[in-house]
């Protein structure tokens, strides 16, 4: 982040403004507010796949089956795309420190308490309870960051946001069969309870504390000097030119590229929504038991997935082409989803195929958020992005009440894997031959 700072000066530093306290006014902030931001991303992350790993142990507890799990983490987005656009306009009215505290607040409440829940539909229940307390997190701190740091500063600063998730995803598995192996019993409750329990308290604390440590803005910051605050203030200035086109929400609606790439979002998403939560389930069907080795398998996509952002993102920055690298990528996760069934009795290839295929639906994501900003013109990108998250996002809820179904019914997740492979093909066909080349041409601003 240190570099990105470096990076902007030379082309925006303005008369009367020197480089180095630029950088240092950045810098204060930079360490200020993401430290924070991230570890609450990383807690955010951890505090929704933790049920994945607790499904391995609740099921007897609770009677849970396959399709009721599927259910209960659809309800989850469904709440979450529910209440997500009215949270973000209540942040507007009551700052930044109040609503992300109160989110973190509430669903590190709801977390611990959905280690007691006693039935599915309790459990169903407190999913939707969680992203109803959820709602708004991540939006909002993407429009908090808008209050801080210029465009030219905000791209690689939300990329360090976003990684957060990703090492979230090697860190859960561990982490959780650390928990379940070692507090069994421990309060009096059983592993999958007390994973809730330390999973969800972390999420209450760092929120108390944002309430003393965040600044809804920085002419509110006493931590910055008044010299500080004029230069984030010009230079966010800069920003907000009169001449800047505003499109209707109705010229959204009649953008067909809207609906096309908001597909292609929706079968990326299916892919890489189903491995955050149905992994650890396919890897105890390998016919591995113990948490802790389910665990650190589970962690290897995740670990995987780092690796090949950076290396797509730089190879698409590179070659400045988007649509093959984003299209191979999801037909190697497709391919190997398919091959997975016919690993059936052979650990070492059916781990490498999950790894790699689940890596690749991972790696997908930030690579495909390159190609809305060239697909769409400016005057309708903001909406237009926002209905396109919406479209992917909704495949949060049905993807997961699909394999949930699927695995209920034929009592093999390899089919429901094999759904999502065909889901993953449909989305790079529309893709490849929907959105042409000439239409991701560098669009004027």
């Amino acid at each position: 982040m240190s570099e990105a700072v470096e990076q902007y000066l030379p082309s925006s530093s303005t008369a009367g403004q020197s480089a180095q306290s630029m950088k240092a006014t950045y810098s204060k902030v930079i360490w200020r507010l993401m430290p924070f931001l991230i570890i609450a991303f990383t807690i955010n992350a951890i505090d929704r796949l933790n049920v994945s790993f607790a499904k391995l142990r609740m099921g007897e507890d609770i009677a849970l089956t396959d399709a009721a799990y599927g259910i209960g983490v659809g309800a989850f987005y469904l709440a979450y795309i529910l209440f997500e656009i009215p949270s973000n306009l209540y942040m507007q009215r009551t700052g930044a420190r109040a609503t992300l505290t109160r989110i973190m607040v509430l669903w590190g409440l709801v977390t611990v308490g959905t280690a007691f829940v006693t039935t599915p539909n309790q459990l169903i229940a407190a999913r939707f309870l969680l992203g109803i307390a959820e709602a708004g997190f991540f939006p909002g701190v993407i429009l908090y960051l808008t209050y801080w740091f210029p465009s030219a500063l905000r791209g690689r600063i939300t990329a360090a946001f976003l990684m957060s998730a990703t090492i979230a995803g090697m860190i859960t598995g561990p982490l959780a069969g650390t928990i379940m192996t070692h507090l069994d019993g421990v309060l009096g409750l059983k592993d999958w309870q007390m994973l809730f329990v330390v999973t969800g308290l972390p999420a209450v604390a760092l929120g108390l504390f944002g309430w003393f440590w965040l600044t809804d803005r920085p002419e509110h910051a006493n931590w910055l000097s008044a010299e500080e605050k004029t230069t984030i203030r010009d230079q966010l200035a800069l920003e907000h030119r009169p001449d800047a086109g505003h499109g209707r929400f109705v010229d959204v609606l009649r953008e067909p590229g809207v609906y096309l790439a908001g597909l292609v979002y929706f079968c990326i998403y299916s892919g890489s929504n189903t491995v955050s939560y149905w992994m650890p389930s396919l890897i105890r069907g390998f016919g591995l038991e113990d948490m802790r080795t389910i665990g650190m398998i589970a962690a290897l996509p995740f670990a995987l997935a780092l690796v090949g952002m950076y290396l797509l993102g730089r190879s698409s920055d590179k070659h400045q082409e988007r649509r093959w690298h984003l299209g191979g990528t999801i037909l190697v996760s497709a391919t190997c989803f398919f091959l997975l069934g016919f690993a059936q009795g052979h650990l070492v290839l059916a781990v490498i195929l999950m790894t790699i295929g689940s890596a690749a639906a991972l790696s997908a994501i930030p690579l495909f958020w390159t190609i809305p900003p060239s697909l769409l013109s400016p005057g309708i990108a903001a909406g237009g992005i926002a209905a396109i998250s919406c479209i992917g996002g909704s495949a949060g809820v049905v993807s997961q009440i699909a394999v949930g179904a699927i695995k209920s019914a034929t009592g093999s997740l390899y089919v429901a894997f094999d759904m999502i492979a065909v889901v993953l093909v449909i989305g790079a066909l529309i893709l490849l031959i929907g959105i042409p080349a000439k239409r991701l041409k560098k669009r004027p601003h």
